[in-house]
């Protein structure tokens, strides 16, 4: 336990203090949100196999914008190591958590009113993000024809209910264009405690579940490289959404001499 806490703090020492490259504090998980670092690495690494020198990334959830400002953080680390560009959305009620619908929101555990944004004093923090402020109901329907995003590598779902979830989910049905062929996401709210009990038919995973049975072209899977192995809890948070019908979803991107 005592040798668990000494490499914990000095991964912490190393990210603060930005010792060695960024590739390196990821490879030991150094960054402050490894999933956050891992998800836009690897978009941009796909997007950089792909041809697109320009991808956008989404923020379900901003809250009191940590996320969007570590995403700023690593957008410019990324560009430097794989030249790809990087913009970064991120959707918010601005007065917090809505009242839950019903119990596939988790009244037990979320209550409205969590997790408010102070707009005015985020936009001075942030540097190159967008923030889409409103209920996701409204700001879902034009999103595209008002932002042209360039294709979209990765999503971080963090509106904690089922109900939001969906619709944000639903988005992935806008035209291919619109994203890369194999998009990273991660889940905030998919394992928890004893207190949440998160389970297939409420929340994040039920939003997951019943996407995944109405939509036969787009698909979401568990990242099963990083379930095998297993060492961090975010491992279990990513999954891929796979758009079968892309134009360059079957196009090459492995390695060219695979001869043994």
């Amino acid at each position: 336990m005592i040798i668990k806490k000494l490499k914990r703090r000095l991964k912490r020492l190393i990210d603060k203090k930005e010792i060695g490259s960024f590739q390196f504090r990821m490879k030991i998980n150094a960054l402050e949100r490894m999933h956050y670092a891992y998800i836009s690495y690897n978009a941009a690494k796909l997007a950089k196999k792909l041809n697109y020198d320009h991808i956008s990334i989404i923020e379900y959830g901003v809250a009191g914008g940590r996320g969007l400002l570590i995403l700023e953080n690593y957008a410019k680390e990324i560009k430097k190591i794989l030249g790809v560009q990087i913009d970064i959305f991120g959707f918010d009620l601005k007065s917090g958590l809505p009242k839950p619908e019903d119990y596939r929101d988790l009244p037990y555990h979320w209550k409205e009113g969590f997790y408010q944004m102070n707009e005015t004093e985020l936009r001075k923090k942030i540097q190159s993000s967008k923030l889409i402020i409103g209920d996701i109901k409204s700001t879902s329907i034009d999103f595209f024809s008002e932002n042209n995003p360039a294709p979209i590598g990765a999503i971080i779902h963090d509106f904690d209910f089922y109900s939001s979830t969906k619709i944000a989910m639903s988005m992935l049905n806008a035209d291919t264009k619109f994203f890369l062929p194999r998009i990273y996401c991660y889940f905030d709210d998919i394992i928890g405690s004893e207190t949440e009990l998160y389970n297939d038919f409420t929340g994040e995973r039920l939003a997951i579940n019943e996407f995944n049975l109405q939509n036969k072209d787009i698909k979401l899977s568990p990242a099963y490289h990083l379930l095998a192995r297993a060492t961090e809890t975010w491992h279990h948070q990513i999954w891929i959404c796979h758009l079968f019908k892309h134009k360059k979803y079957n196009s090459f991107v492995s390695e060219d001499n695979q001869q043994l």
